[in-house]
C-alpha cells in the first residue's frame, strides 16, 4: 500500500487536478488548491450543469431539480440586488429549518457577494434576535416559525426587510408582523442577468458557534474557505482510491446523500449541501431526527451516503427494524461532530461489511474538513480521525510553543485555505485573531509515525487526577466496548486531595443486569487503574442531547457532579 505522502506527491504533482500553489491570504502565504472554483456561484453552476434535471433536493413529496434550483437562485439573487438593494458585504440572515428554501437563499446571497448569516433554527426568540443584532443583517429570509419567534422580541425585526416562506407552518397562532415579502414572489419574477464579481477572499458566511463566551461567536468564512473544503472532500475520495486500490473505494454514480444535521452548521452546509450541489447529487432532507423515519427515507430514496454525529449512527444500528431494511444502495457511512469510539467502527463493519465507513476532524473555523479517514485505514485505525489533506497544515504544539514528537500530545493548530477569516464583532470582521494564520483549536491531539491524527480530548475536558492527565474520550471509548453500554459520557468531578477524579454517566440497555461495579471492572481490564471511573451513574433512559444529536456533556456534569460528594 502506498503511503499518504507518496499519494499526495502523485496526486498533487504539477499539472494534476489537485496541484496546489502558495498565495497570500490575509497577509499570510497560504497553500491552496490551484484548480479550486473561484466562488460558490461557480460551484452551483458547475453542479447544475452536471445534475441537470436530476433531483437535487427532496423533502417529503417535494422535489427540486438542479436546473430548477439554479433558476430559483438566480431569480432571488436578482431580487436581492434590484428590488432590495443588497450589495457585496451586506449580511443576509437565513432563519429556517432544513427546507429547500434554505439552499436557495444561501446560494442567492453567495451569488451577489452578500454574507449569508446562518441562524440557529432551534433558538428561541431572544437567541435569534441576538444573532440578528450582532450580525447587523439588513435582510432576513425566514420560515413562519422563526418569524413568529422573532416577533416575540420587541424591535428584533425593526429596520430589516423580512422575506417569508411557509408562513402557515408554525406552532403558534399569533399574528405575524406586517410587511413580509413573499419568498415565492421574489423567486418567480422576471429578471435580467446577475452580474456581480465575487472574489475568492470575499466574505461568504457567518456561522454562530458556542464557545467559552456567554454568547455565541460569529465565525466568518470566505468563498475560498468553502471552495477549499469542497476540493478537500474530492481529494479524500481520490486518496482513498489510491490507498485501497479497489473499485468500491469510490461510490459509483451520483450520490444520494441524507442530510441529518442542520444546514446552519458548517458540516450541513459546506460538507453536505455544497458538496452535493457541486457533484450533481441528490440531497434528502428529514424534518427532525428519528432513526425509523431516516431508515424509511434511506429505503425509498435509495440513499447511497449517510453522515451524522456518532449518536445518530448508533441510533440507526440499534433501530429495531434495521435488519429488515433494504439498504443495498448504501455505500458510505460518515461520522463527525463528536468523538467516534472504535466500537462504532466495528459495529458498522459487522452490520454493513460492504459499506465504506469514514470519520474526520474539523471545526466551524476550518470550514468542516481538515483530516479524514475511511476504508481500510479506518478499519485498521478506528481511534484515528485520519491524515490531513495536503493544503491543511496541522501542528501538535506543546506548552512551550514548539512542536512535539509523534506519539506525544499537544494542542492541535491548523493553517490553510479552509481556516476562517476570523470572528464577527457587532458590525464588522474583528482583527485577525490567528497569529501567522495558525488557528489554535483548543483540542489535544497526537500524530502517529505515519501521520495519522488522534484526538486526545478537549483541553477543557481533560481530567487532572493527582497531576495525571486523563482523556475523557479514552475512558468513554473503553466504556462503549461493554455490550450493555449504549451511551457514555465522562467528566471530572472534584476530589479534596486529588483535585479531580473520573466520573461517568452511562445509558445501559434495558434489562441489563450490569452494575456500576461491573462497568468499573470492565474499564479496569482495558485501562490503567487511575483512569477507572471513581463514580459511575447508570441511566435507564437515553442521555440528554442537543437538537443536533450531541450529548449535553456540560448539563450532565452539572447534574451528576454534586452527587459525588454524597456517594
Amino acid at each position: 500500500m502506498l503511503s499518504n505522502q507518496e499519494i499526495h506527491e502523485a496526486l498533487c504533482a504539477p499539472g494534476q487536478f489537485f496541484e496546489w500553489e502558495t498565495v497570500e491570504v490575509r497577509g499570510v502565504p497560504t497553500r491552496t488548491w490551484k484548480n479550486a472554483p473561484r466562488n460558490l456561484g461557480a460551484v452551483l453552476a458547475q453542479g447544475a450543469a452536471a445534475g441537470g434535471s436530476r433531483d437535487f433536493i427532496v423533502l417529503g413529496e417535494e422535489r427540486i431539480s438542479h436546473v430548477r434550483h439554479l433558476q430559483l437562485v438566480e431569480a432571488l439573487a436578482a431580487s436581492l440586488v434590484d428590488e432590495l438593494g443588497v450589495r457585496k458585504g451586506d449580511r443576509v440572515a437565513i432563519a429556517m429549518r432544513n427546507i429547500p428554501e434554505w439552499s436557495i437563499a444561501f446560494f442567492a446571497a453567495a451569488r451577489v457577494g452578500a454574507v449569508a448569516v446562518a441562524l440557529n433554527s432551534f433558538g428561541n426568540g431572544a437567541e435569534l434576535a441576538y444573532t440578528l443584532d450582532d450580525s447587523a443583517a439588513t435582510v432576513v429570509i425566514a420560515d413562519g416559525e422563526r418569524i413568529e419567534r422573532l416577533a416575540t422580541v420587541a424591535g428584533a425585526l425593526d429596520g430589516r426587510t423580512v422575506i417569508g416562506t411557509r408562513l402557515d407552518d408554525r406552532k403558534g397562532t399569533a399574528d405575524l408582523p406586517a410587511g413580509i415579502l413573499p419568498f415565492s414572489a421574489l423567486t418567480e419574477r422576471e429578471h435580467g442577468p446577475v452580474d456581480v464579481d465575487v472574489e475568492p477572499d470575499d466574505l461568504a458566511t457567518i456561522f454562530y458557534t458556542s464557545g467559552s463566551t456567554a454568547n455565541p461567536k460569529g465565525v466568518v468564512g470566505t468563498h475560498r474557505n468553502a471552495c477549499a473544503n469542497l476540493m478537500n472532500m474530492m481529494f479524500v475520495g481520490a486518496r482513498t482510491m489510491q490507498r485501497d486500490a479497489t473499485p468500491s473505494a469510490t461510490p459509483a454514480g451520483p450520490t444520494v446523500q441524507m442530510l441529518s444535521v442542520p444546514l446552519f452548521h458548517a458540516t450541513g452546509c459546506h460538507a453536505t449541501l455544497v458538496g452535493t450541489a457541486a457533484f450533481g447529487g441528490t440531497l434528502v432532507l428529514i424534518r427532525r431526527w428519528d432513526a425509523e423515519v431516516a431508515l424509511d427515507l434511506m429505503e425509498r430514496e435509495r440513499v447511497t451516503s449517510f453522515s451524522g454525529v456518532p449518536t445518530m449512527l448508533w441510533d440507526l444500528l440499534n433501530a429495531p427494524s434495521v435488519d429488515r431494511r433494504d439498504l443495498s444502495a448504501l455505500q458510505r457511512f460518515g461520522g463527525g461532530g463528536a468523538a467516534s469510539p472504535p466500537a462504532l467502527s466495528r459495529r458498522i463493519r459487522e452490520r454493513f461489511p460492504t459499506v465504506i465507513a469514514a470519520t474526520g476532524y474539523g471545526l466551524t473555523e476550518t470550514s468542516a474538513l481538515t483530516t479524514s479517514i475511511n476504508g481500510s485505514d479506518y478499519q485498521n485505525r478506528p481511534a484515528s480521525v485520519g491524515a490531513p489533506v495536503p493544503v491543511a497544515e496541522v501542528r501538535i504544539v506543546g506548552d512551550d510553543g514548539s512542536d512535539v514528537q509523534p506519539g506525544d500530545s499537544g494542542e492541535i493548530w491548523v493553517r490553510g485555505p479552509n481556516v476562517c477569516a476570523g470572528y464577527w464583532s457587532r458590525t464588522e470582521l474583528a482583527a485577525v485573531p490567528f497569529e501567522d494564520g495558525w488557528l489554535r483549536s483548543g483540542d489535544l491531539g497526537r500524530f502517529d509515525d505515519e501521520g495519522f491524527l488522534y484526538i486526545v480530548d478537549r483541553l477543557k475536558d481533560i481530567v487532572i487526577r493527582g497531576g495525571e492527565n486523563i482523556s475523557t474520550l479514552e475512558v468513554e471509548a473503553a466504556l462503549m466496548e461493554h455490550p450493555a453500554v449504549l451511551e457514555a459520557t465522562v467528566f471530572a468531578v472534584g476530589h479534596p486531595t486529588l483535585g479531580e477524579e473520573v466520573g461517568a454517566v452511562v445509558h445501559v440497555a434495558a434489562g441489563s443486569p450490569s452494575t456500576a461495579d461491573d462497568l468499573r471492572a470492565h474499564v479496569g481490564t482495558l485501562l490503567a487503574a487511575h483512569k477507572v471511573p471513581a463514580h459511575v451513574w447508570l441511566s435507564a433512559e437515553p442521555l440528554p442531547r442537543s437538537d443536533t444529536g450531541k450529548l449535553l456533556k456540560r448539563a450532565i456534569r452539572a447534574t451528576y457532579s454534586p452527587l459525588a460528594g454524597s456517594a
